[in-house]
């Protein structure tokens, strides 16, 4: 079992301090003095953003997805055709100096569009105040991946008037994220803490499977797993991977399966579940099941990301890796 002095020794710079606090920052950060924005007769809006930064978007996304509003994600370059006077693009970029989304703003610029940006700083906030966009600058915490709730309670005060939800359902996430802190906090290094039983049971490649509802989840915990335990992880959405997925399964492999599921998924996704799992006991395959809690979208995904980004933490420990570095993207980034 891990203890506080393996924590410690490992995790350098401390990233599982900034976690235990992520109830509190995202309490403070949308409590803050940030004044909102409200953009009118808006039809579509586009998120851009990398890694933790785009896993933003991936949250927005899933609160926008029963409006009316057309929604785009952009993980990289170039800007949709559709972009138009009726349009909001939001780059975020934690850093402040992300190449992609700076890329994004300056095209942006060039269009009849609205524009909202987000960083710590950097390059981004330059271009911003040399170029009259709007603007709001948040406090970074150690990484991007770290800064998630700082950044997301932040961004839901600022484009508060323009989301389908309640400041009551904002702060039920806030309150269900120190309800979990108590399970998976470094305070709790106990076999009944959630996060850490799953990083124990982690030994080869995580498999996750997903509903459509919980996509944002499902790609953050790949994208942190890679990040902070420096392993290989895979994501499927589980309604398309029982076409084509589920035959690798076949086949013996060091693959794991993780299912995520969603308290109010739809009718015959749930049969899916239990058909999926039935396959793997008959097949006897080990699988994980990590299920949300009730209440509204944001409660689930904060909720869910919040226990599934300890997990990769606590297994970048239990295997003596120091979650913070990431040395190979910075080779690629000094290479553009």
């Amino acid at each position: 079992m891990l203890d506080i002095e393996t924590l410690n020794k490992y995790d350098m710079k401390k990233m599982y301090a900034i976690y235990d606090s992520w109830p509190e920052i995202a309490k403070n950060a949308y409590n803050a003095d940030l004044e909102p924005v409200e953009f009118k007769n808006i039809e579509h809006i586009v998120f851009a953003g990398m890694g933790g930064s785009g896993a933003l978007g991936d949250i927005f996304s899933s609160i926008l997805s029963k409006t009316n509003v057309h929604i785009t994600l952009v993980k990289g370059y170039l800007l949709p055709k559709t972009v138009d006077t009726n349009t909001v693009v939001i780059p975020v970029s934690v850093s402040g100096d992300t190449v992609e989304t700076l890329t994004v703003l300056e095209s942006a610029k060039k269009l009849d569009c609205k524009i909202f940006s987000f960083s710590s700083g950097g390059k981004i906030e330059d271009y911003c105040f040399k170029n009259n966009i709007n603007y709001r600058k948040i406090q970074q915490h150690l990484s991007p991946r770290a800064s998630f709730t700082e950044f997301l309670y932040s961004m839901l005060k600022v484009l508060e008037p323009m989301l389908p939800i309640e400041k009551q359902d904002i702060n039920e996430s806030i309150n269900q994220l120190e309800i979990i802190c108590k399970n998976i906090s470094s305070e709790n290094l106990t076999d009944d803490n959630s996060s850490l039983k799953l990083a124990e049971w982690i030994k080869g490649i995580p498999m996750i499977y997903y509903p459509w509802g919980l996509q944002a989840a499902a790609i953050r915990f790949k994208n942190s797993l890679q990040e902070n335990a420096k392993i290989h992880a895979i994501s499927e959405e589980v309604l398309e991977a029982s076409h084509n997925g589920i035959i690798s399964w076949e086949k013996p492999s060091i693959v794991q399966p993780i299912l995520l599921r969603g308290e109010d998924d739809y009718t015959k996704t749930k049969e899916r579940w239990e058909i999926l799992k039935e396959y793997f006991k008959e097949n006897n395959i080990d699988y994980r099941e990590i299920n949300s809690i009730k209440g509204n979208i944001l409660s689930k995904l904060i909720n869910m990301i919040y226990l599934l980004d300890y997990a990769s933490i606590y297994h970048a420990v239990l295997n003596k890796i120091d979650p913070t570095p990431i040395s190979s993207i910075d080779f690629i980034k000094k290479k553009l």
